[in-house]
Parts: structure tokens; C-alpha cells; sequence
């Protein structure tokens, strides 16, 4: 393909036909605060490529890797040890460059592992049927709404406190086009009455288990008060090993679970890709977004696989899709397939109580810093601390001596001034005893 450059007359041309007075105005919905000056990048406008080699490193040696010291950030993103077998087999070029083609039944060994996929991700979430996965956790949770607005045809969702605040916000761009969406009030560490804000409009109450302070919750209650008023229990889960330990969402009431499959597989890899789950019942099927792929037997009964359910919308009229969304992030959830099959059901379970036990110590240690509290009553792997400073400041002062403390509250909940002392941190695996130890000291330093 050429590339082939537009003339100063030719976007004068294109805008002209659409209605916009300039180029700026195509971004008119990205906020502000998400544009990043170009003042603040000082690079030249020209340079050879061994010179843009040589800067970019340098400005890349500026950041701190996770694997360079003690790491304890989470708040929806995990690192999780990823076995070398996972790397090597996702990079066979049967997988690593095979795609479902408009004939799916030609690619067998891709629809047999998304069809393992899908088997996977029913027994973790403990629903009945899952899909061929989706774009990543947040977008699975717009879609959920979305599907429950068609279900119940019913316009309003309401959105837990404790819904990561990411999610939040995606499900509001998403779903506010189709209905209304409410979030309930923010409460660290603390249960909500989420069924007193159900009304005839609500479709969907979304709540997430662990929340994004870390908390667990029981589904159980909510689901019983949301259904006996024909409202949809939406369960999110951003740590999927947490299912390794914590009773499944479909085992405690809910319709529809929509998750992040990153920890499982896939690397942090700067923010993505990563991988959407999603799983619901059986007769919610025919509203469930993305693809289905099902096992079959052909003319001779040798065993095949089939996409099953395909309503996106490259593939049938827009208006009756149940999905805009086109990608299901493949090599992704073969990472995911491949990784959770070399753990198998003991070694799944038995990752899910080490990452609880590193966690159970790293909150004990650091409850006993002077004028540090926890605020998160039960968790798994994730919990809430409360400074005696504002976290950010601590984190700053935490990452100046080598240690990746956690992620401030302030940095999702910017507006919300009872988030400025608040820190969420994270333990799983990778961390050992002696992490534990220098994140102690360097906060008791930091905090003294």
C-alpha cells in the first residue's frame, strides 16, 4: 500500500463535506486534560535514526520498570509471573498469524481453542455460557449494560462506589446513548445499599468483587433485591485469580459477568493489549455480544468446531447488532487459554491462596507502620491503606528509593478530595519476603 499524502485542498475538501471548521474540532470530545503538550515532549523536529534511538532510550530510562525493584500496583492491572512456554507457544505462526476468516470453519485450530476458551472462562465465573471473549474488561462491562438494557428493556444502570473508576467512565460513554446511568456514592472499605437506589427504570445494578479499593463483596443480597424487581446483577472482576479462592460470581446470583483476563497469560505490557471476558445464562444468549463458537460433528462424526453465534456488526445489518466491537483480542485469550491449561484446577487454586497469603502479610506489616491504617475489612490480593500524608506524595517519595508503592486513590478519583490519602496496593506472586520488608522500611522512612 503507497502512502500517499493529503494536500492543504484536499482536507479543506474532506471538512468542508462533513461540516467541521478544522482539524481540531474531530477531537472536540477528548477532555483537555488528556492532551498532552507537545512543548513538553522538547524533541527536534528532525534527527537520523541513531539519534532517535539514542533520545527516545534516554527518555525511556527516565521511568521505572516494574521489574526493576519491589512492586506492589494494581487497581486493575496485576503482574503476574507469565511461564516462558506461554510466549513461545502463542508465537507459532499457526497462531500468531492465523485469523477467523468470513468461512470460520476453515481455521479448526482457532476455533477450537477460543471453543476452549470459552469453556474456561464458564467454569471460572460459574455461568453457563461465555463468549470468544471481548476487547478488554471496561468495554466488556459497557457491553454488559448495554445487553441488559436490551434484555429488560429498561434504560437506567446503576453503578456501584466502588466500580473502577475507568469502567465507570466507560460505561457512561457507551451506555448513556442508549439509557441512563447513575453511580452510587464512593465509600472506601465499606458496604453500599444499592438496592434502595433500585426503581421500574433500572435494568442492571453493576457491582465489582474485589472493588477497586480491594474489597470483596457478597453478591448474594444485591442479587436477591435486584431480582425480585426483574433487575439484572452485572458482577465485574478486574483479578481474575481471584476466582482461583472467591466463590464465583454465578455461584452467588449474578446475570452476567464481564472480567479482565489480563493476569492470566499476559503481560502488563504498558496498558495493553489485554483480554475481556464475559459469561452469562443460557437464555440470555441471543442478547449476548461477540462470538460463540460450538462443537459439532461433520457427515463422517469427527469431531469439528463451528462459530456458533456471530451478531457483530461486520457481519450482519448494524442496526440488529448486539456488538459494535471487532475484535476479540485472539492472541490474547490464547495466551489466556494456554497459561490457565498449564495450571490446571489445583494449580489455578493453589496460585489464587499464595497471592491472598503475600498480600495477608504485606497488610500486616504495614498496618503497624506509625499512622498507617487499613481500610479494607476483607480482600484478596488488593487492599486500601489510609496515610497520615497524601499518597501521591508518598508514592513519589517511595519510588525516589526504588520501591513502586502502589497507586494513589487520587489518581482515579481526582475530584474526590477523601481519596488524597488514601493508597491501593497490590501483592501477588512475584513478590517475595524481602520486597515486603524494604516496602516497610522505605514507608516508615517516607512517613517519619
Amino acid at each position: 500500500m503507497r502512502y500517499l499524502p493529503l494536500t492543504k485542498d484536499d482536507r479543506a475538501a474532506m471538512l468542508a463535506r462533513i461540516g467541521a471548521p478544522n482539524v481540531d474540532a474531530l477531537f472536540r470530545d477528548v477532555p483537555k486534560s488528556a492532551e498532552a503538550p507537545l512543548s513538553g515532549f522538547d524533541l527536534p523536529e528532525v534527527q537520523g535514526e541513531i539519534e532517535v534511538e539514542r533520545t527516545l532510550s534516554q527518555m525511556a530510562a527516565r521511568s521505572t520498570a516494574a521489574e526493576a525493584g519491589p512492586f506492589f500496583c494494581g487497581a486493575g492491572a496485576y503482574k503476574h509471573h507469565v511461564p516462558a512456554a506461554v510466549d513461545h507457544l502463542i508465537q507459532r505462526s499457526e497462531f500468531l498469524t492465523s485469523y477467523t476468516p468470513y468461512q470460520p470453519e476453515i481455521s479448526q485450530g482457532t476455533l477450537q481453542y477460543l471453543f476452549e476458551f470459552q469453556t474456561q472462562v464458564a467454569l471460572l465465573t460459574g455461568m453457563e455460557v461465555a463468549n470468544a471473549s471481548l476487547y478488554d474488561g471496561s468495554t466488556a462491562a459497557a457491553e454488559a449494560v448495554l445487553m441488559a438494557q436490551r434484555v429488560t428493556r429498561r434504560p437506567k444502570a446503576i453503578l456501584s462506589g466502588g466500580l473502577h473508576p475507568h469502567y465507570a467512565e466507560t460505561v457512561e460513554t457507551v451506555a448513556n446513548l442508549h439509557g441512563k446511568v447513575v453511580r452510587a456514592p464512593v465509600v472506601p472499605g465499606r458496604a453500599e445499599d444499592l438496592a434502595a437506589m433500585i426503581d421500574n427504570d433500572t435494568a442492571c445494578i453493576v457491582v465489582q468483587s474485589p472493588d477497586v479499593f480491594g474489597m470483596l463483596h457478597d453478591l448474594a443480597p444485591v442479587a436477591e433485591a435486584a431480582h425480585t424487581k426483574g433487575v439484572l446483577l452485572i458482577a465485574v472482576v478486574t483479578e481474575i485469580v481471584s476466582l482461583g479462592l472467591v466463590e464465583p460470581p454465578g455461584h452467588q446470583g449474578a446475570d452476567i459477568v464481564a472480567a479482565e483476563g489480563q493476569s492470566i497469560g499476559n503481560g502488563l505490557n504498558f496498558g495493553g493489549p489485554y483480554v475481556g471476558l464475559f459469561a452469562t445464562r443460557e437464555k440470555f444468549i441471543r442478547q449476548m455480544p461477540g462470538r460463540l463458537v460450538g462443537e459439532t460433528a461433520d457427515v463422517d462424526g469427527r469431531r469439528g468446531y463451528v462459530l456458533t453465534l456471530s451478531t457483530r456488526e461486520q457481519h450482519i445489518r448494524r442496526d440488529k447488532a448486539t456488538s459494535n466491537i471487532c475484535t476479540n483480542s485472539g492472541l490474547c485469550a490464547l495466551a489466556f487459554t494456554i497459561h490457565l491449561s498449564l495450571l490446571g484446577d489445583e494449580g489455578f487454586a493453589r496460585l489464587a491462596r499464595i497471592n491472598h497469603a503475600r498480600a495477608s502479610a504485606l497488610a500486616d506489616r504495614l498496618a503497624q507502620v506509625k499512622g498507617v491504617s487499613l481500610i479494607t475489612p476483607s480482600f484478596f490480593n488488593e487492599f486500601t491503606l489510609r496515610l497520615p500524608k497524601p499518597a501521591a506524595e508518598v508514592v513519589e517519595a517511595l519510588a525516589a528509593k526504588g520501591i513502586l508503592g502502589g497507586v494513589p486513590a487520587s489518581r482515579l478519583l481526582p475530584a474526590d478530595p477523601a481519596a488524597r490519602d488514601l493508597l491501593i496496593v497490590a501483592a501477588t506472586e512475584t513478590n517475595t519476603d524481602e520486597d515486603v520488608a524494604a516496602f516497610a522500611k522505605a514507608l516508615t522512612e517516607v512517613l517519619s
